[in-house]
């Protein structure tokens, strides 16, 4: 007969499992977000109500986010996008609001089905006795006459505090001193005043902020069948089946799906996100996204930054119609941008060339004034690097506010000139701008 190990704990009861899933699908971290909601009690479903050891990809893109039983999960990662995004709010949820859950649950990555296994016991603290008072009239004072303490007129226990009250106030100010170093190091924008005055707009706020980097591999399978695709056919995948549809080759048709299925970044646009994440304040999160791996969800609740044009970075048509200078989409590789009300001395089309490119670079609210948006269209990687590169320097954005005559940034768009030139650091300078005062 083969006894059971003391240390193995029967699983927990089915019905209490389902029971947690439903109050963590019910928290404030999914309870905006229905489609992460019906994701997590289809696989929830299949788990506990149908006893399944797996649940696979496919399977879950085709019942929950509607794709055909067919479609290519090497090209459309929909699920392990939102899978991904799930995990995060699951784990939101036990550090907040299910901090005293005694059942803990999770999505083990590589993995679609729910783990629940019991929380950790917590350690209880230790706590130190007091050493024992003694009451001041139980000490002897000091005979008179000849010691230098009877001639203060003080007795020894009474320096010994005036002492130790000497000695904290002291270590207080030397740690405040240190501390704010620490802080200057750490964080040396809140200490920039013009830089300061724009990013604490993101990063002094219960906001999380979203960076959503460019999809190159759908730039660059537009420039290659000369064809350009909407947002709707972006974020439906849509497009996969319209790359199919082309007269094409069966090589051309090969490198676009192999093309399509890539996740690829530009080291200009790494190094831009690189600088924007040390930024980053302590408790605050900034979380980085590709744009095929965001979703409508979180624009609900976080604030959003957005590089590249339109044509690299589909998001950015969501605002297009707010914006006075925008990118026209093509499939060429530079874009011309398009001045919609030119003042006096403006273009009306601003054409890039080999020399010259552009950015536009637009701080608004968003579209429900439930944060901020920051938008980076660069007409080339080069003019999307700069554009942040203004953003973040003091000496730029300094005498770009002295232009508006504000201590506070107005919300407002810029088009920024950025000159290619082998061999010479990126600059930025302002062609034409619009504020935005009456925006709230």
């Amino acid at each position: 007969m083969i006894e059971t190990s003391p240390q193995v704990k029967e699983s927990p009861d089915s019905e209490i499992c389902w029971s947690l899933l439903e109050r963590v699908a019910a928290s404030p971290e999914l309870r905006r977000a229905p489609r992460l909601r019906e994701f997590l009690f289809y696989v929830g479903r299949r788990a506990l109500k149908d006893g399944c050891a797996q649940v696979h990809e496919l399977e879950i893109g085709v019942a929950v986010f509607g794709r055909p039983d067919t479609y290519d999960t090497s090209i459309d990662n929909i699920v392990r996008a939102n899978a991904t995004e799930l995990r995060k709010r699951i784990e939101a949820y036990f550090e907040s609001e299910g901090i005293d859950e005694t059942l803990l649950m999770e999505i083990p990555r590589g993995s679609y089905v729910p783990v629940f296994r019991s929380r950790p016991a917590k350690q209880l603290p230790i706590s130190i006795a007091e050493p024992p008072t003694i009451a001041a009239d139980r000490i002897a004072a000091p005979p008179l006459g000849g010691g230098g303490l009877a001639v203060l007129g003080q007795r020894p226990w009474q320096l010994g505090a005036l002492g130790v009250f000497t000695l904290a106030i002291a270590c207080c100010v030397t740690l405040w001193i240190q501390n704010r170093e620490l802080q200057r190091m750490l964080y040396p924008w809140r200490y920039s005043p013009s830089v300061g005055a724009l990013w604490s707009a993101f990063l002094d706020t219960n906001q999380d902020t979203d960076i959503v980097m460019e999809d190159d591999a759908f730039l660059l399978v537009q420039n290659l069948g000369k064809q350009t695709f909407s947002f709707n056919d972006y974020l439906n995948r849509t497009y996969v089946g319209k790359l199919q549809a082309q007269d094409f080759s069966p090589e051309i048709h090969r490198a676009q799906t192999l093309i399509a299925g890539k996740t690829l970044a530009r080291a200009a646009e790494v190094r831009l996100v690189q600088s924007i994440l040390k930024l980053g304040s302590m408790g605050k999160r900034i979380n980085l996204y590709n744009a095929r791996e965001y979703m409508p969800e979180l624009l609900t609740k976080d604030n959003v930054i957005l590089f590249g044009s339109p044509t690299s970075n589909p998001w950015d048509e969501l605002f297009e119609s707010r914006l006075n200078f925008t990118e026209e989409p093509n499939s060429d590789s530079q874009s011309p941008v398009t001045n919609h009300s030119p003042a006096t001395g403006e273009q009306a089309i601003y054409t890039p060339t080999e020399t010259v490119g552009y950015c536009v670079v637009a701080y608004l609210p968003k579209p429900d004034h439930n944060g901020k948006i920051l938008l980076i269209e660069g007409t080339s990687s080069e003019g999307t690097e700069a554009g942040g590169n203004f953003l973040l320097s003091e000496d730029q954005l300094s005498n770009f506010r002295k232009k508006l005559s504000t201590d506070k940034f107005p919300f407002f768009e810029v088009l920024l000139k950025v000159p290619h030139v082998t061999g010479t650091p990126l600059t930025a300078t302002v062609e034409a701008y619009r504020v935005y005062p009456d925006l709230r």
